[in-house]
């Protein structure tokens, strides 16, 4: 006769307390500290996202054109980047031949550049003379683009580089020798940052209801009172609970060394990070 082999129902109950037990224990000892793991780990996600956010802003704002920074509200600001500069030659030289000077007296298309560029332009970049006024660089006042082939190599003696654009008289003043480059960007040369919907409050999961955009647009020479639709922008950071730009023009009283001071709270599942920058920016033309 062959015995059975098996488990008792009393064998059974006696397995599945026991892992009851166990389950109820490991919920109680361990479950606090996976909450804490991934709490720690969304705390430091939040953390990063507006860290990057505000550096990001920070760098467009250490290579804008100078005084090209609008603020219309608290809650958004444009400005002109440039991706190079340099200075150009202010008179014809005297014992070389063939230099092109920039003759502030009399519309120019073409002149040499003595310095080295770090990036060279190209087509449809902006030549930016000098920019003492804000809205000077929007209206096109000092600001001319670079046409087709405009970026040659002239003699060694001339210059390093030579540079032709849309005939244009630079206004009177604007004698310092220094010129910016703004990058064409798809005929969107502006750069306007604006923080939507952040309110203070949050949504039904515990999350941020504004976003951060970049939006890229078009010189608009009015100065700016609201903060422009974000129709096609670039989102720099979601989740926003609340945001702060304040601009101080004359932090010297000069004018030469404003600050920009921002603030950029993100929330997400209740968990929050609130930041504060401040950039230092350069209006020296």
């Amino acid at each position: 006769m062959t015995r059975q082999r098996g488990f008792s129902l009393v064998e059974l109950v006696l397995v599945m307390t026991i892992l009851g037990v166990i389950g109820a224990m490991a919920t109680i000892f361990f479950k606090p500290a996976m909450d804490a793991f991934f709490a720690t780990t969304r705390r430091a996600a939040i953390l990063d996202m507006a860290d990057t956010a505000l550096r990001k802003i920070g760098r467009d704002v250490r290579v804008a054109v100078p005084n090209s920074l609008r603020i219309p509200s608290s809650q958004c600001f444009e400005l002109v980047p440039t991706s190079t500069g340099g200075r150009y030659r202010m008179a014809v030289d005297t014992v070389n031949a063939g230099s092109v000077a920039l003759d502030i007296d009399a519309p120019v298309t073409t002149f040499d550049v003595l310095s080295p560029m770090t990036t060279m332009p190209v087509a449809n970049d902006w030549v930016v003379i000098n920019n003492q006024y804000v809205n000077d660089v929007y209206a096109g006042v000092n600001a001319s683009q670079i046409i087709l082939g405009g970026v040659t190599t002239p003699a060694s003696a001339a210059g390093l580089s030579r540079l032709t654009v849309n005939a244009i008289q630079f206004p009177t003043g604007y004698t310092g020798g220094r010129f910016s480059v703004v990058p064409g960007n798809g005929l969107n040369p502006a750069l306007f940052y604006v923080c939507s919907g952040a309110d203070g409050s949050l949504d039904s999961s515990g999350n941020g209801k504004g976003t951060l955009y970049r939006l890229a647009r078009p010189f608009v020479a009015a100065y700016p009172t609201s903060c422009p639709a974000t129709a096609g922008a670039a989102v720099v950071a979601s989740n926003v609970t609340s945001c702060n730009f304040i601009y101080d023009a004359s932090q010297d009283g000069t004018q030469q060394s404003a600050l920009l001071w921002m603030q950029l709270k993100i929330t997400q599942g209740n968990e929050s990070a609130d930041l504060v920058y401040g950039v230092h920016v350069d209006n020296v033309p």
